[in-house]
């Protein structure tokens, strides 16, 4: 991927250190619920948006890597820990994860995978009391905590 082309997605790790972008529409995205998938993300699921690697490049940093299986590496932020990735050791695409997108409302997962092992709570969350961030802290705390996070853009 060039430079010059028109970049469809960008997005990155907490701390900045690790940039991408993505020039093409994901061919598909999803969650995962398999236990490799809840261990890697540290989460019920993991959600992937799958992109042919032509269409991707890291833009700032190279990210660290761990070979999760025989078959696959799953890369990551070796400063500040983000899950960046899943991709098959052979394979022509990467899958991102959606949360690393600087608009994750834009990559919306239409299917699911690994389903044997999703926790069965998981499909009442929606119904779960809410909070905003506000409600939770109040005007004055929220005030004074200060990110340390990297912006979603560049």
């Amino acid at each position: 991927m060039t430079v010059d082309t028109k970049l469809l997605l960008t997005g990155g790790c907490q701390c900045g250190a690790i940039r991408f972008a993505v020039k093409a529409a994901p061919l598909k995205i999803s969650i995962c619920h398999c236990r490799m998938c809840q261990k890697a993300s540290g989460a019920p699921f993991a959600s992937f948006a799958d992109i042919q690697k032509e269409d991707f490049a890291w833009t700032r940093g190279r990210p660290a890597s761990f070979r999760s299986s025989s078959i696959a590496e799953r890369d990551f932020c070796a400063q500040c820990g983000t899950p960046l990735s899943f991709r098959r050791i052979d394979g022509d695409r990467i899958e991102i994860m959606t949360g690393a997108f600087d608009r994750p409302d834009r990559v919306v997962p239409t299917r699911q995978y690994g389903t044997e092992s999703r926790l069965g709570w998981v499909v009442g969350i929606a119904n779960l009391p809410s909070h905003t961030t506000l409600e939770s802290y109040g005007a004055e705390k929220l005030g004074s905590i200060v990110s340390y996070q990297h912006p979603d853009h560049d």
